[in-house]
Order: C-alpha cells, then sequence, then structure tokens
C-alpha cells in the first residue's frame, strides 16, 4: 500500500484534497491511503519520524514558520525516497521547488482531472511502468509520450493530441526537435506523428490513422517518414 500524507494549511482545500485523492484511488483501485491530514508542519516531521510516508502533498504557503520548501528540506535530510507533489497559487515557487526532487507541482486551483493526471503518472513511476515523458516548455506539465498521438502546428502554437485532451504551448517544431525521441517524426509541414501509435497507414489518402483520429501526410515528407516508420515504428 501507498502511504500519502497532506500538510495544508487550508482546512477546506485540505478536505477537498483528501476527497479528490480517494476518489481517484476508489476509481483505479488504487491500493493507497491518506496517512494523514494535518495543517501543521511540526505535526507532519513528527508523524514521519516514526512512521512511513510514500507520497506528501505540501502546501509552499503555510502561514506558519516554515513554508513547505522548508519542510521539504528538512525531510529530504533523512529521507532521501518520498514523492514530493507540491501546491500553490505562486507559480513563481515552481522552479524553486524542484531542488528537493519534487515529482510534480500542482498550481492552484488545480482540477480533479489535472490531479489525476499526477497520480496516474506517479503510480506508472513508482511501480517502475516504462515510460518516458514529455515536458512541456511553457507550462508545468509533463505527458508521457505514449499518450501523445501527434503534435500539430497551429499558427504559433504547438498543439499535443492525446486521447483524453489536447495540450497547447506557444512553440515551434524546430525548437522541440531535439527534445523529442526518434518515434517523433515529421509527416507533414503541419504534424509531427508519434509512431509507435500508428494503427493504419492509408497511401491512397496520405493519412496516418491512430485508434481514435489521423493527421495528414505531405509530399515532402512522406518518403522520410515513411523510412523512419520503417526503422523505428511499430504499428498496432
Amino acid at each position: 500500500m501507498l502511504r500519502f500524507a497532506i500538510v495544508e494549511d487550508n482546512i477546506n482545500q485540505l478536505k477537498n484534497l483528501s476527497h479528490m485523492l480517494e476518489s481517484i484511488f476508489m476509481q483505479y483501485d488504487f491500493d493507497a491511503q491518506i496517512c494523514l491530514r494535518t495543517n501543521s508542519p511540526s505535526n507532519l516531521l513528527k508523524y514521519m519520524s516514526v512512521n512511513k510516508i510514500d507520497v506528501l502533498f505540501i502546501d509552499i504557503d503555510l502561514n506558519t514558520n516554515m513554508n513547505g520548501m522548508q519542510v521539504a528540506e528538512e525531510i529530504r535530510k533523512t529521507n532521501k525516497d518520498c514523492y514530493f507533489i507540491f501546491e500553490t497559487a505562486h507559480f513563481e515557487y515552481s522552479l524553486l521547488a524542484y531542488r528537493y526532487k519534487t515529482f510534480d507541482f500542482l498550481s492552484k486551483p488545480f482540477t480533479s482531472e489535472r490531479l489525476e493526471e499526477t497520480i496516474l503518472r506517479l503510480f506508472d513511476d513508482i511501480y517502475n511502468v516504462p515510460k518516458r515523458f514529455i515536458r512541456l516548455d511553457s507550462k508545468n506539465i509533463i505527458i508521457s509520450e505514449d499518450e501523445i498521438k501527434y503534435i500539430k502546428k497551429d499558427g504559433m502554437k504547438l498543439i499535443f493530441h492525446t486521447d483524453s485532451r489536447d495540450y497547447e504551448i506557444y512553440s515551434s517544431f524546430k525548437k522541440i526537435k531535439s527534445k523529442l525521441p526518434k518515434n517523433f517524426v515529421r509527416c507533414h509541414k503541419s504534424f509531427i506523428a508519434n509512431i509507435n501509435n500508428i494503427t493504419k497507414i492509408e497511401f491512397s489518402e496520405n493519412l496516418v490513422y491512430f485508434d481514435t483520429c489521423s493527421c495528414d501526410i505531405g509530399p515532402k515528407f512522406k518518403y522520410n517518414f515513411l523510412e523512419a516508420v520503417d526503422k523505428y515504428g511499430k504499428l498496432k
């Protein structure tokens, strides 16, 4: 069983986060439990000195003599394994939070869907499911590469299309190219396809099909794209 703890100074937010977490645990039948809910850093540190906690949700602004990052720093002196997930309305703290081997950073107010994404990635990571992740440059979001069907260029934006939702950032293919694994291949002036998620290629229509969507193949990119599919791809 994975043991969770939450330290949050706002009682209503503490209750809401607890409820959302427990709903996710039930929905996916995760073997997990919230063992401690508190608004006191000292209570948390005292509890963790004698009890094992696997995952800790920390509000950064705790309105006490210690903030969330100071709590994390204290815990890291003796505990290198606990997963930290920070939450705050102050996005500027996000880069500082990653000093403490932070798993994720949730900007308040966050939705149950955003929390669910984090918990699913967390369980994948803890139980060693072999996945790689892509961090979006302009937002504090990490997506499993397995989820991405294609990336679409739309003016100044890039749209990362998955079955559950689209993620948009302001960037270009040129900027992200070096960060993508070999299975992401340009197939059109407006599309990069994840060739590991292809279910079918229709040459007569110049279309690449995935489970629930499709994208175009451009004449300029067709030869190199098909060569890459042959070399690196694994059609479903």
